[in-house]
């Protein structure tokens, strides 16, 4: 780190390709450098837009193409030996087995038809799933993308780092968050809009992951800034415990 001109690692500390002294030594640089900490939040908000990008989502029409395609199999053609030209106890055992091929069918067409329902459901769970990523997907990308967006940046608790972007025109703001730790067993981190110091729920973070980008729920609507709290698994109405990062909004140029 001694060698380098901290000026130049802005996009490996993006990335998280410093080591932990060089690291460590960089975020000692930021609060002096303010060229350096725009830079820094920027390259962090871009790396997880590209990141965002990848994300697919299944085609709508493929399970009705799916279907549509297994009623062209043509299925095997049956034999052609006749019951009636077999002996009396053969007809009798070829009766019975078809009865009984009979109820093993029934019984298995009443099981499908119970997992073809349980199957539709959990598509159109998945579909329904698969909506809401890509609509809030398409929200983080469209603030990180506008062309007022603003970033801020700010080293939270734990060595975490946390860069919240605004975009006046769209009135939303996206919080990008790096190294956050888990929350406490049974809760959870939630987000928070300071409206001239009343908290307004903007929604809950993934407890599970320490790297995210979350697109703060509801419009900016004047809010001065964000908090992040600690609160019991589900969210509350209002904050109960001590705000573990605090962010003011940045402004228009």
């Amino acid at each position: 780190m001694t060698t380098i001109d901290p000026h130049r690692l802005t996009g490996a500390y993006a990335l998280h390709a410093l080591s932990d002294e060089e690291n460590t030594a960089f975020e000692r640089h930021l609060p002096g450098c303010e060229a350096c900490a725009q830079e820094a939040a920027e390259l962090s908000a871009t790396a997880a837009r590209l990141a965002l990008a990848v994300t697919t989502t299944p085609a709508p029409e493929l399970r009705e193409r799916v279907l549509r395609r297994i009623t062209t199999v043509r299925q095997d053609t049956p034999g052609r030996t006749s019951v009636r030209a077999l002996p009396a106890r053969a007809r009798l055992r070829a009766r019975t087995r078809s009865r009984w091929a009979l109820a093993v069918c029934l019984a298995a067409a009443t099981a499908l038809g119970g997992t073809a329902l349980w199957q539709h459901q959990e598509a159109d769970n998945a579909r329904a799933q698969a909506r809401s990523s890509r609509q809030t997907t398409d929200g983080i990308a469209a603030v990180l993308a506008a062309p007022d967006a603003r970033t801020r940046a700010a080293a939270l608790a734990g060595g975490a780092t946390g860069t919240v972007v605004v975009s006046r025109e769209r009135d939303r703001a996206v919080f990008v968050v790096s190294g956050m730790a888990r929350p406490p067993g049974g809760k959870v981190y939630q987000l928070w809009f300071d409206d001239a110091g009343t908290m307004r729920s903007a929604g809950l973070m993934d407890p599970g992951r320490a790297d995210q980008a979350v697109l703060l729920r509801g419009a900016v609507d004047g809010a001065s800034g964000m908090g992040v709290t600690v609160e019991p698994d589900g969210g509350s109405t209002e904050p109960t415990s001590a705000p573990v990062a605090l962010l003011s909004f940045p402004t228009l140029d």
